[in-house]
């Protein structure tokens, strides 16, 4: 977002607390929108599964990954699947908000926690976020062969066994640590490559169906990747 947008915002919303106004329904800022997109719950499965939201503009927050909880405002692990849009190149805006005329572009076909937000009032939002959330085994476990490649990915790349691994680096275990955290990130990234050139899978599916890659989200445990062409390196500590 940029600083035009942001003032812009901050004294709309000045202008409001100082006339006293009190907030009783939506004066489309956009502000809920620009935070990020919604997360799905089950109430919301025909959605995706119709292609009224199609699955390659989600991304999975996996099991005891570190992300951010907006109703707490802070960063924990999740405690399950957790399936949201994805946000616009470069920001977290949620990609189906139309930042020009300030409006939802899939309004009728909208996700429960759109719905029931008042960002004046999120007392509802409260009740129902951490509930009946939608996972990929609700999605696609019916898919054998490729929930089964889930499934392993998932183990295989679980965020209990990233945790050791990434503390140990800080200590006399660093080069074992080092070596196994290089493993499983260049698993993470081959599975990816492989679904992609040999099953004709939609690269646009791929945060969907494994979560987001490993060489982005461990910035949120400290450690510092880049990568070169397909080469992935480990930044020393």
């Amino acid at each position: 977002m940029d600083s035009k947008t942001e003032n812009h915002k901050d004294s709309h919303k000045a202008e409001i607390l100082k006339s006293g106004t009190t907030i009783s329904e939506c004066t489309r800022c956009g502000t809920c929108c620009e935070k990020g997109g919604p997360c799905f719950h089950k109430e919301d499965r025909m959605l995706i599964e119709k292609g009224k939201i199609p699955a390659k503009y989600l991304y999975t927050l996996r099991k005891g990954e570190l992300a951010r909880d907006n109703v707490k405002d802070c960063l924990k692990p999740v405690e399950s699947d957790i399936i949201k849009i994805k946000g616009k190149i470069n920001s977290w805006t949620c990609l189906f908000f139309d930042e020009v005329r300030k409006e939802c572009t899939i309004y009728d076909h909208r996700p429960l926690e759109c719905r029931v937000l008042k960002c004046w009032d999120t007392r509802q939002l409260e009740q129902i976020y951490a509930n009946t959330r939608l996972t990929r085994n609700d999605l696609v476990s019916n898919i054998k062969g490729l929930w089964d490649l889930i499934k392993d990915h998932q183990a295989r790349c679980d965020y209990k066994k990233l945790e050791p691994l990434i503390k140990d680096l800080a200590g006399s275990k660093k080069n074992h640590a080092r070596r196994k955290l290089m493993e499983i990130i260049h698993y993470d990234a081959e599975i990816r490559n492989l679904v992609v050139a040999r099953g004709g899978m939609d690269a646009e599916m791929l945060d969907f169906l494994f979560g987001r890659p490993l060489n982005r989200t461990l910035a949120n445990y400290g450690v510092k990747i880049h990568q070169e062409g397909k080469k992935i390196f480990l930044d020393g500590r």
